[in-house]
């Protein structure tokens, strides 16, 4: 069976089917969830429960040709909602990094600081295109947005990510962009 026939089947209740396209794409599926929440644990517990949602709104699916995009959507969803509730639990101060317990890159920091700035749609735009190699097509059907909107935010985000780390840079470096002189 391909891709397309599993769906057909999965939507009338084959569980082997359904198994078998979460199987297929569970690796896809774990990267979005952990670049959503940067922790390994959470990020496979909102992968569990997007499946969970999944199966049980199967029947919701409507494209076989979409069960990707279908089920990638539950998964984000999930994960803004997880978000949103700890945000309400820990400050924002934590939240922002807990679980990273590497060093950071200077650089790493200025981007993941202009992502985070960012309205929740550029921001969704930039890690599906950028983190996990999707095409605008793809992103319009995850997002339920025509192309051209999807274009644009891209081309917005990709600004307000330059203009915040453009501006971010100059406090660490100055206006000449260059680093100061090591004060041994």
């Amino acid at each position: 069976m391909n891709e397309k026939e599993w769906t057909v089947h999965a939507r009338h209740g084959d569980e082997l089917a359904f198994n078998q396209l979460v199987s297929l794409h569970k690796r896809k599926l774990y990267s979005i969830a952990y670049s959503y929440l940067r922790n390994e644990a959470d990020a496979l517990e909102a992968l569990q429960d997007s499946v969970c949602k999944a199966w049980l709104k199967k029947a919701t699916l409507k494209d076989r040709d979409a069960f990707l995009p279908w089920i990638t959507r539950i998964l984000i969803n999930g994960c803004i909602d997880e978000l949103k509730r700890k945000q309400r639990v820990l400050p924002q101060s934590h939240a922002a990094y807990e679980g990273t317990h590497e060093m950071m890159s200077i650089y790493r920091m200025d981007l993941e600081i202009a992502l985070a700035r960012l309205k929740p749609k550029y921001r969704h735009v930039l890690t599906l295109k950028y983190y996990h190699d999707m095409t605008l097509p793809d992103i319009a059907k995850i997002l339920d947005r025509p192309e051209g909107t999807i274009k644009t935010w891209l081309h917005q985000a990709l600004k307000q990510v330059r203009k915040q780390i453009n501006k971010g840079g100059e406090q660490y470096y100055g206006a000449s962009g260059k680093l100061p002189a090591s004060r041994n």
